[in-house]
């Protein structure tokens, strides 16, 4: 029988987001500085150590496993890794969450290794905006990307977009009604206070789920589903659509009591909740017992106490966490 993992509040953790590298060809604004200085190479997993963790996962009962960043496919040799989680036996649902721009080189074999969803963040739909407020992002790549991504045939396609006051609330029903034309789901994500950025004071940009749903609502009458995946979203549908929006409300309307999330981060940390820093250095034990699953597996199990019983967010602009998010992974 397979083991299983569950923390000192009876929650069992069936879902690791694991990021592969804390790179990007993006500097969106409420994810990172402007000027970044990135890990050195021996830091970092490698792809080897990486799969080892996934594996490591997936034989404690982990059923869902995302890839995530910074970038994830600007991570030499992604397919190989992809290829090799995509195996796993008890692996139900493998995901991965990208900006989008590297989906036309990639996206078919990222299909063919055994990835079956797609997190893709879209936050404008307006060029302009769209690269000030990714800095170096073109608007242009990731919409082709959506669609080399639509082409290669993932079973299911999600749009994240991240909402801030007095910057792209104005495009809520635009993003709606290009998820609706895309034939794609969409969520809409609070901002998370992680890491100090320069561009703008996160008091000030706060938009909660409830002005966001409030504004589809307005357009489009949104009806609950009993729709679940092993993320945080909560869907609602339309009548007149099968897109479904969810929202992502870490703040308003936290999801602590079903978390059922650990993270891994690029540097081999596992976080076992977004909004604190406990953590315990998977590194280590991968360096110090190389090719040993059960040391790994053993350091896992013991972490799982570190697990709080939630995280305590505020709209004040306080920042909890001094990480940014693209050494957490989205």
């Amino acid at each position: 029988m397979t083991e299983q993992l569950i923390d000192d509040f009876g929650r069992r953790v069936n879902y690791v987001r694991i990021s592969v590298t804390d790179r990007c060809d993006f500097r969106c604004v409420y994810c990172m500085s402007e000027e970044m200085t990135f890990l050195p190479r021996a830091q970092v997993l490698t792809l080897e150590e990486l799969a080892m963790v996934a594996r490591a996962f997936t034989e404690l009962g982990v059923e869902k496993i995302r890839l995530t960043g910074g970038e994830p496919l600007v991570r030499k040799g992604i397919e190989q890794l992809v290829d090799e989680i995509g195996t796993l036996p008890g692996l139900n649902d493998f995901t991965m969450t990208t900006n989008g721009a590297g989906l036309r080189q990639h996206a078919r074999q990222l299909v063919n290794g055994g990835l079956r969803r797609l997190n893709i963040s879209l936050d404008s739909l307006d060029p302009v905006r769209f690269k000030q407020l990714t800095r170096t992002g073109d608007l242009a790549k990731v919409i082709d990307g959506i669609h080399a991504a639509k082409e290669a045939g993932f079973e299911r396609i999600k749009l994240n977009a991240v909402i801030l006051k007095g910057r792209n609330e104005d495009e809520v029903l635009d993003l709606v009604d290009f998820a609706r034309q895309e034939g794609l789901d969409i969520s809409f994500i609070e901002e998370m206070p992680l890491g100090e950025v320069s561009d703008h004071s996160r008091a000030e940009t706060f938009y909660s789920s409830d002005d966001v749903r409030a504004l589809i609502e307005a357009r489009y009458p949104l009806t609950p589903t009993t729709d679940t995946t092993p993320g945080p979203s909560r869907y609602f549908k339309m009548a007149d659509s099968d897109s479904r929006i969810g929202f992502i409300s870490p703040h308003s309307h936290n999801f602590c009591d079903t978390c059922n999330r650990v993270r891994v981060t690029v540097e081999g940390r596992l976080l076992l909740c977004l909004g604190n820093e406990h953590s315990v250095d998977l590194r280590a034990v991968l360096r110090r017992h190389p090719g040993d699953m059960q040391a790994l597996k053993t350091a896992i199990i013991k972490a799982l106490p570190l697990k709080p019983e939630r995280h305590y967010f505020t709209t004040d602009g306080d920042i909890q966490v001094v990480r940014f998010m693209n050494m957490t992974g989205g």
